[in-house]
């Protein structure tokens, strides 16, 4: 059982109020504002309090008197601003307003927390990679699909994620989740970097947040038109990303196909490359997913690019993965075929296989959302959720709140 304090709207309380009864706990405060919640602390020693994400009820005073005391502090936000005016202060018990009581039941017991949007460096679990490249041959294999996808998944695992659009050929992550791209917020981000103004503050007001159930991550668009590649310089992208590293604990990145070195094409070797923005996005992944279609022309396209890919990066940063796998085009044993191919012509022994899944696939192109919202049950989901889990992220492990250590339930006496 646990003492609870509330400063909530009063939709969300009521809604709350029955499961709150039902798991034994008793609230000993419903309150308006932070101040009030701030002036309860010592008189009705709670628990655990859970307040709105918002300025009216959750700032930095309160936080700090609560982790004074040994007190749990959990906010619901309803919406990015709420979001944000908690990552702000650094809260990582944050959840949605709409959350049911059995997710918020885990926090008032003192289980897993939560990571905020803006967590510290230093707050961060170790992990295998933190810039994840998405490249491939020409041919529409399915990058930017891998990457929306990927994204989705690794926030669903719990981490805060930015997915961005760096293909200097022209931008298709916004329109895959229905953003607007009027101004591309990854060439934004590179023009602040090359000008050493790119903050915490900047990115945060560039990037746009894809919202979904326990999934939510930010999306830098990419180029409105292929006319803008000049942009995306190797050095601005090279600090672009490094500045997104420090603000989120992933990186997710949609790269352009091309591989060509344009110095060679031309003799002016201080003219700007098109492709620059691809080898920065390379050169700073810490792993790279090398993805072409499973077919023999799509085949063909992934052994000569993953060839001309691992003279730019080491061969154990690169996964690869092949798309659309069906034997309508490859003939019987589709997945046998593509493994003997891939292990005969460039010693691939280890590749991710993904289903043809044209239904999931079209859903989430048609309603502009992750296959993890519109199809969760799908071939394609799974295949991708395991893939990210397994290959992506690191073992699960337990962890301490980031801010204090949880203490026990004082227990109600006995008389």
């Amino acid at each position: 059982m646990a003492r609870l304090a509330f400063a909530l709207d009063p939709a969300t309380e009521d809604r709350l109020l029955a499961d709150v009864v039902e798991h034994g706990h008793v609230i000993v405060a419903r309150l308006l504002a932070w101040r009030d919640v701030l002036e309860s602390l010592d008189v009705l020693a709670p628990d655990v309090v859970i307040v709105g994400a918002g300025r009216a009820t959750l700032n930095e005073e309160l936080l700090a008197a609560c982790d004074e005391r040994g007190i749990r502090l959990v906010a619901l936000a309803g919406d990015d601003s709420e979001r944000a005016n908690a990552a702000q202060i650094g809260l990582h018990e944050v959840l949605e307003r709409s959350a049911a009581w059995n997710e918020i039941e885990p926090l008032v017991s003192g289980g897993i927390t939560v990571p905020s949007r803006l967590g510290d460096a230093t707050d961060r679990a170790p992990r295998a990679a933190s810039v994840i490249a998405v490249w491939g041959p020409a041919g529409a294999p399915g990058r930017t699909t891998l990457a929306v996808n990927l994204a989705a998944e690794i926030a669903a695992a719990g981490h805060a994620v930015a997915l961005v659009d760096a293909d200097p050929y022209g931008g298709a992550v916004a329109p895959s989740l229905g953003l607007l791209d009027e101004a591309p917020g990854f060439a934004s981000a590179c023009r602040l970097a090359g000008g050493g103004a790119l903050d915490r503050t900047e990115l945060e007001r560039i990037a746009q947040r894809y919202s979904a159930p326990r999934a939510s991550f930010d999306v830098f668009t990419g180029l409105v038109g292929p006319s803008r590649w000049p942009e995306l310089s190797h050095d601005r992208v090279t600090s672009a990303l490094e500045a997104i590293r420090g603000w989120v604990e992933y990186v997710v990145v949609d790269t352009g196909f091309s591989l060509e070195r344009d110095e060679e094409l031309t003799s002016d070797q201080f003219a700007p490359r098109r492709n620059a923005a691809t080898f920065a996005a390379l050169a700073a992944a810490d792993r790279v997913v090398a993805v072409g279609l499973a077919d023999p022309v799509g085949l063909s396209r992934l052994l000569r690019g993953h060839g001309e890919l691992v003279e730019l990066v080491e061969a154990e940063r690169i996964d690869v993965i092949v798309n659309r796998v069906r034997s309508a085009a490859l003939g019987i044993d589709a997945h046998s075929q593509v493994r003997q191919t891939l292990r005969r012509f460039a010693g691939i022994t280890d590749a991710t296989l993904l289903p043809h899944d044209g239904r999931a696939a079209d859903a989430a192109i048609l309603t502009a959302r992750t296959l993890r919202d519109v199809a969760p049950r799908s071939p394609l989901r799974s295949a991708l959720r395991t893939y990210a889990l397994d290959a992506l992220l690191p073992a699960p492990e337990s962890r301490r709140s980031r801010r204090f250590a949880f203490p026990p339930m004082r227990r109600a006496a006995m008389g």
